[in-house]
């Protein structure tokens, strides 16, 4: 049997790999730049999704009827996965990749831990306060950073910060539905697989509607296949393996280094320049996580016991 602090690690590192990989998806999409952002994103959440599904296909098909017991949080969760990536990949578009980014993983961590204390009554550490609110300062910095050298007009960037922000919300929520049915007993690849299969199944629609342009040359048909099988189907079967062993407020603080990996691709990749300001706004989510996710051990004094004569 592993120790819950062995556990606590994997779940961590499984969350930083996802995140990792999620940041690409931003520098990803702009190699398909005719590609609407609807389209991108059911493609690679939605094929994704079904990924996941196919893979826990025999799990799924065991726990049907545990399933069915809990099928509110299944539809919920669906749901969200449906519209995350519509708001996300349009929130990139509008706003800027980072923005885009930052507003929505960002937001997630906060959003993720108000659900847990409206419906489960959680409680926030002061050492998880004060990591989130470093790590959002260096949201905001980020933001200004690259807002400064942005290039939408401003409407545009507003509506791209509040699809961000509905992003946030549908993040939060999926990832509280997921973590929510594997503490009822539910393996990982089952509440993960049908909860992203659904969010798939309703995204195909989508799809068909707005995929063309994928078929129109092999660069777009490229994206479109490493979005889906590499961010969204391994990064996501990592999310799960995460969320398995950590709370949804952690999985989502600790993707704070999303946006991080997204203004590096940008920079390097994409030609994107990122002030000082920028830069400080990278150390402080990099500080968050170090706050956050290293174990901290306490020495404890001897106590001395006082016998009565």
């Amino acid at each position: 049997m592993s120790s819950p602090s062995r556990d606590h690690g994997i779940g961590v590192a499984a969350v930083l790999f996802s995140s990792v990989v999620w940041g690409t998806t931003g520098t990803a999409a702009t190699f398909a730049p005719e590609v609407g952002p609807a389209a991108i994103g059911a493609a690679a959440m939605g094929v994704g999704g079904l990924l996941q599904a196919l893979l826990a296909g025999g799990r799924i098909a065991r726990a049907l009827p545990e399933l069915a017991r809990h099928w509110r949080n299944l539809l919920l969760g669906g749901l969200a996965v449906a519209i995350y990536p519509l708001a996300f990949y349009a929130s990139m578009r509008l706003a800027g990749v980072t923005i885009g980014t930052v507003v929505t993983i960002g937001s997630a961590p906060l959003l993720s831990a108000l659900i847990e204390w409206l419906f489960d009554g959680a409680r926030l550490s002061r050492r998880w306060l004060a990591g989130a609110s470093i790590g959002l300062l260096g949201m905001v910095l980020l933001c200004l950073a690259e807002d400064a050298g942005h290039q939408a007009g401003e409407g545009a960037t507003l509506l791209g910060i509040a699809l961000g922000l509905v992003g946030g919300l549908t993040y939060a929520l999926y990832s509280w539905t997921a973590r929510r049915l594997m503490l009822r007993g539910i393996h990982s690849r089952v509440a993960m697989g049908t909860t992203f299969g659904i969010g798939g199944l309703l995204l195909m629609p989508v799809l068909v509607a707005t995929g063309g342009p994928f078929l129109a040359s092999w660069g777009n048909a490229a994206v479109g296949i490493y979005m889906a099988l590499v961010p969204m189907f391994l990064g996501y079967v990592c999310f799960g393996i995460g969320l398995a062993r950590i709370s949804a407020s952690m999985a989502t603080t600790i993707t704070l280094i999303e946006p991080v990996m997204a203004a590096m691709l940008a920079i390097l990749v994409v030609g994107e320049r990122l002030p000082a300001l920028g830069w400080i706004g990278v150390v402080l989510v990099v500080s968050c996580l170090v706050v956050i996710t290293v174990p901290v051990k306490l020495k404890m004094r001897p106590v001395r016991t006082v016998q009565k004569a």
